[in-house]
Parts: structure tokens; C-alpha cells; sequence
């Protein structure tokens, strides 16, 4: 597949050979003819590297580590990738240098090589275009500075050997012109960029809002459906029997509301193993409450289930009339499970605290 990019590097290619070809056809005697072959293949050197060089760095798939030394350079190249501007990159500071040179010292080379007569003649004139598409290549490249001084060397050159008047005729207004349209391109293109670049984000954010709205719904949805599955028989035999409860429905009542408070207080705490442990305490008397307060938020899977299987064995051996479990903001506790029950012969009538357990975060302990 041809790309855009492929065909204007061709064009640049073959326009530039044209330009420079035109300065080999001489029409009359020239004084050097071999200063005008140097200068014909230092503006060819330079024109093509300024069109194929591009530094390493912008061709890894990924950008590199910002360095003391190269830390303006690399933020530079990093911003223009998170703006979404695409396009040629920077030209190098070599290439720069050696486009400067080409701009000062061209021009004046061929008009001393062709001889005071031959300067405005169109084989002494080929500079006046090719150093205004080198200059061109260059704004393309994203230096608008060097693009516009060596703007500024060839009008002084050409006005200087031929004359203002025979200079603005000949070519150089045209080379102004590419420059400024280069530059105007450039910005519209880079602005368009960093529209779509914005336009992207602010989209992508409104899709990962919708989503996690549809992920809340369907979460809702879950817990509708739960909380129906514990509570509906409870509700059904209520509304059966016109609110008069035995003590066994009155027991499910109680379970089925601990059920609900568990769910929606400390789901990350349980499975079934847990929630059965829950049940059966309950079932004995006992007074259960479960916390998750997001102590867990950063634990994967396989280590919830090894908290999770230590929190059963606590349950399933404890013999308290209170239960307190909740998750810990310590980095080395991962839940922590209180037993408390009536002191029994004790100088106060306050619960004691007959379990007091700390489940750690496995390989923290």
C-alpha cells in the first residue's frame, strides 16, 4: 500500500533533482564550472538528508527515557505524542547546520562560479527555487526558525549578486511563498491533531463512564436479585400469614437480614464457605457483624481465598455471642475477627473479649 508519506518524499525527491538539474544545463560559458558541481552535490546531499533522516529514537516503537542531557528533547517528542500530533518529525540539529550552510553558501558559490554575465541566466537561478524548497523541507520538518534565516540568507545572496528586482522576479517571492505555506500547513495540520487527539480522550471518557454506569446496573441488578432470593420467602410467609411470625420465621427473618447486611457491607469477605460459618453462628445466638472498609481493594483472587478459608476456620471454632469482623488499613493485618461475650463473674457487667484474631496478608506476615 503507497502512502501519503511515501508519495510526498518522491515528489520532494524528484523536485529537488529538477532544480538541481537545471543548474548543470548551461546555456553559455561559465567561469568554474567545478565550484558549480560541488555546490550542485552539497545542496543535493544536504536537501535529500533533511528528507530521509529522521534520529533512531522516533523510529522505536516506543519513546525513550528522558536523560539530564536529553530530558528537553525527549519531553518535547513526548508531548507531541500525547497532543496525537503525527507527521515528520524534528530535524536533527545537524541537518540544521548543514541546511544553513547550504543556504549561505549556494547562492554565492554558483554566482561567482557562472561569471558576472551568466547570473540571471536560468542555470544561474536553479538557487533561487532549490534553496527555497530545502528551506520548505525544513519548516516541514518542524524548524521554523532555520527555515525562515535561511529564507533570510538567500534574499540577501541573490539581492546582493542580481539585484532586488531581478531576485523577487526570478524566484524568490515564489520561495517565500512555499515557506509560508509550509508553515501555515504545518500549524493547521498539528492544530487538526490535537483536536482529534482531544476529541478522542473526552470520547473514550464518556465511553469508560457508560460503561461503568452499565457495570453499576448490572451490579444493582445482582444485588436486586439476591436480596429477593434471601428475603422472598421470608416476605412470602409474612405476607402469608398476616404478620404472625413463629419463632422459627422470626430466626429467618434474622438470618436473611444478616444475609443483606453481609452482602452489601463486606462482599469481599465472602464465599460460600464464609457465608456458611456466618449462617450457623447466627442460627447459635450469636450477634454477627461484617465490615469491609477497603482494606482489601488491592488483594487478588488467590490470596482472598486464603484469607477467606482462615476466616472460616475462625468462625467455624469461635464460641462468642458477638462477632466483629472487619477488614484492617494495616498493611501486615488483613481482617481482623473480635469475639466478645458476658463476663461471668466479673467485676462489671461489660462483654470481655474472649477472641481477638488477625488474619495477615499472605507472604506479608
Amino acid at each position: 500500500m503507497i502512502s501519503v508519506k511515501n508519495v510526498l518524499v518522491v515528489l520532494a525527491v524528484a523536485f529537488t533533482a529538477y532544480l538541481a538539474a537545471r543548474g548543470l544545463s548551461w546555456t553559455g560559458p561559465i567561469t568554474q564550472p567545478l565550484v558549480v558541481v560541488v555546490a550542485l552535490a552539497f545542496y543535493l546531499a544536504t536537501t535529500w538528508l533533511c528528507i530521509f533522516w529522521e534520529p533512531a529514537s522516533t523510529r522505536s516503537p516506543s519513546p525513550p527515557a528522558a536523560s539530564p542531557a536529553t530530558g528537553a528533547h525527549a519531553e518535547d517528542e513526548t508531548k507531541t505524542s500525547v497532543d496525537g500530533i503525527r507527521g515528520p518529525v524534528r530535524l536533527p540539529p545537524i541537518a540544521q547546520v548543514l541546511a544553513l550552510a547550504c543556504a549561505v553558501i549556494v547562492p554565492s558559490a554558483i554566482s561567482v562560479a557562472v561569471g558576472e554575465t551568466a547570473r540571471t541566466a536560468p542555470f544561474a537561478t536553479w538557487y533561487l527555487g532549490g534553496i527555497g524548497a530545502l528551506m520548505t523541507i525544513v519548516m516541514v520538518r518542524r524548524r521554523p526558525w532555520t527555515a525562515w534565516t535561511g529564507i533570510v540568507a538567500l534574499t540577501i545572496a541573490s539581492m546582493l549578486w542580481m539585484g532586488p528586482l531581478n531576485a523577487l522576479a526570478l524566484g524568490l517571492v515564489g520561495s517565500i511563498v512555499w515557506v509560508t505555506c509550509a508553515q501555515l500547513l504545518v500549524f493547521s495540520m498539528d492544530r487538526a491533531a490535537r483536536d482529534t487527539s482531544r476529541l478522542t480522550r473526552l470520547q473514550r471518557a464518556a465511553t469508560g463512564w457508560q460503561t461503568s454506569q452499565i457495570v453499576r446496573q448490572r451490579e444493582r441488578r445482582v444485588q436486586v436479585q439476591k436480596a429477593l432470593a434471601v428475603a422472598g420467602p421470608v416476605l412470602t410467609r409474612t405476607v402469608a400469614h398476616a404478620g404472625v411470625l413463629t419463632d422459627a420465621d422470626r430466626l429467618e427473618a434474622r438470618i436473611a437480614e444478616g444475609k443483606l447486611r453481609d452482602e452489601m457491607r463486606g462482599p469481599r469477605l465472602l464465599d460460600d464457605e464464609v457465608r456458611a460459618e456466618l449462617e450457623r453462628a447466627r442460627r447459635r445466638g450469636a450477634n454477627v457483624t461484617v465490615l469491609d472498609e477497603g482494606g482489601l481493594d488491592d488483594v487478588d483472587d488467590e490470596q482472598l481465598s486464603v484469607i477467606r478459608a482462615q476466616l472460616a476456620d475462625a468462625l467455624r471454632s469461635a464460641a462468642s455471642d458477638r462477632l466483629y469482623i472487619r477488614t484492617s488499613p494495616d498493611e501486615r493485618v488483613a481482617v481482623t475477627v473480635v469475639g466478645r461475650s458476658p463476663s461471668v463473674g466479673g467485676p462489671s457487667d461489660e462483654d470481655s473479649v474472649d477472641l481477638w484474631l488477625e488474619i495477615p496478608h499472605p507472604g506479608r506476615a
